[in-house]
């Protein structure tokens, strides 16, 4: 008969081989990489002491030298105080490929968050489908797509991507909410070794799917310096968030700087008096929103619009904002769908959505019509309508043509608009509206002045049609307002809507709409 304490200390041996599967070679081969351990990621990511480990002892059946875990390694911990679920890949257990054991507890893991409405956090390193599990890999990863479609939009789904992902490695967090990399991540379908192999073709990993370039794809939504970087912008980008859409976004820090500010008043003087001019529109935002804070969202991807996560009076907003230091903060294909994305993201999280406008318009050209503008920026307007949160306009400067509507006016959905003095709103900008309907006027002026005429018309058309006086005369905006004052309006109008009801929709026998594809 064995003893309870041989019993026992069989357990600690046990747990001991579990916590690190592949023995010394797998901290020989840690140690020359420079890369902590999985667990050792857990806890970084992790209130500290949270983090409790779920699964450790599972293995393949039948195979009596299987390893412990699987390659994968599942758990619940904290981050500030919250309740998540957490997800890793071991590369030094069967190279952290995905076989059915590591399936299973993979799904129990996101059973778990669903069950309890909670974040899921994967961290990925893994180069896909196990190739000795063949048809059984492929149909977990089927599996595993099912569970986390289920998820997505009940809880907030962050995937942290590290070394080289794969396969089906990237499709999966391809299909949560946001991916957060380091500069040494790789992600592609299939890498360099096998594409040379199937069509000759060399192309390095840098170039196939390295991080600059996946985030400039838009694929990963945050580039971090290393592994901590990455850790912490996750835990801020939950900050924002709440832990699943049966709840509101956690408030922080309510009631700051009631009263104008010197860092205000520098509003007033933002806006450069010549419409060609640039400004960084960061310097705007930071003046708008508590403490000058600002979760910025695919930085890197159609630069031309900014999305990113704020707080006002301590409640966590979404911002969309024109940059008008590219491509003087047109909307082009590509910035259409990341607005789009950030919209549906804000909404499903409960997350109020505050637009800031300075845009000439969608961006013309045989380029972006190949990319499919029409197509993909009608998408846009449609993700405002369809949104049910509450939403607040802002125009500084420009708000032409189509844009108009994928900037959250008032007749596509804001609950609340507002501009600045400096805000100009028409169909197109001046010079383009008297080229084209004053031809014929400045056809018959003689060719000397026919210069001056011109400066004259488009002076005159941005004095008396381009103005917020007209949109406001006509209840498209609710106020012009003092630029200074911007940061107490918002607050204002936030408070006002923040028992917003719930819409009833009309009835309609439709399953769901058709989006533009």
């Amino acid at each position: 008969m064995v003893s309870t304490k041989a019993k026992l200390d069989g357990l600690a041996d046990i747990l001991a081989i579990a916590a690190e599967p592949a023995g010394e070679a797998a901290v020989a081969k840690r140690a020359k990489k420079g890369v902590p351990s999985v667990r050792e990621r857990m806890n970084m990511l992790l209130d500290p002491g949270t983090f409790i480990e779920i699964g450790a002892l599972a293995r393949q059946p039948g195979q009596p030298d299987a390893l412990y875990g699987d390659g994968l390694v599942t758990g619940r911990g904290l981050i500030h105080g919250r309740t998540v679920v957490v997800i890793a890949h071991d590369p030094t257990v069967y190279g952290g490929s995905v076989g059915i054991t590591a399936a299973r507890k993979f799904m129990q893991a996101l059973k778990l968050a669903f069950d309890n409405g909670c974040p899921v956090v994967t961290i990925n390193e893994s180069p896909g489908a196990r190739v000795q599990d063949a048809a059984g890999s492929l149909a977990s990863f089927g599996d595993m797509t099912r569970v986390l479609e289920k998820l997505s939009g009940y809880v907030p789904q962050v995937s942290i991507m590290l070394g080289k992902c794969a396969a089906g490695s990237v499709y999966g967090p391809i299909n949560t909410d946001v991916l957060v990399g380091t500069k040494d991540t790789y992600m592609f379908v299939t890498g360099p070794d096998v594409i040379k192999a199937v069509n000759g073709e060399d192309i390095s990993a840098e170039a196939l799917g390295g991080a600059e370039v996946q985030a400039k794809r838009g694929t990963l939504h945050h580039v971090a310096d290393n592994e901590q970087a990455a850790f912490d912008w996750a835990r801020n980008y939950l900050s924002y968030m709440p832990s699943s859409c049966l709840e509101q976004p956690p408030v922080v820090n309510p009631g700051l700087e009631p009263d104008i500010t010197a860092y205000d008043l520098e509003l007033e003087t933002i806006i450069p008096d010549s419409d060609r001019a640039g400004y960084d529109m960061h310097d705007v935002l930071l003046r708008l929103f508590d403490d000058g804070e600002f979760h910025e969202i695919r930085a890197a991807f159609a630069p031309n619009l900014i999305t990113g996560f704020a707080r006002v009076d301590g409640y966590p907003v979404g911002v969309i904002a024109n940059q008008p230091l590219v491509l003087g903060g047109s909307v082009d294909a590509a910035c259409s769908d990341k607005g789009t994305y950030f919209i549906r993201l804000c909404n499903a999280f409960n997350i109020p959505l505050i637009f800031v406008t300075d845009t000439p318009g969608v961006l013309p050209g045989l380029d972006q019509e190949d990319a499919g503008v029409v197509i993909r920026g009608g998408r846009m307007p449609r993700a405002i309508i369809e949104a049910t949160v509450p939403i607040i306009s802002l125009v500084v400067r420009k708000s032409y043509g189509g844009a108009y509507g994928m900037m959250g006016c008032r007749q596509v959905g804001a609950d609340v608009s507002f501009a600045w003095p400096t805000a100009r709103i028409a169909v197109i900008g001046a010079e383009s509206a008297v080229d084209l309907a004053a031809k014929r006027q400045l056809a018959a002026v003689p060719e000397e002045h026919r210069a001056a005429a011109r400066d004259f018309m488009i002076n005159q058309y941005n004095e008396t049609i381009a103005t917020p006086w007209v949109a406001a005369e006509r209840g498209y905006i609710d106020a012009v307002i003092e630029p200074s004052r911007t940061r107490l309006e918002i607050r204002h109008a936030l408070r006002l809507l923040r028992d917003k009801p719930p819409v009833k929709p009309e009835f309609n026998p439709r399953k769901h709409p058709l989006y533009p594809m």
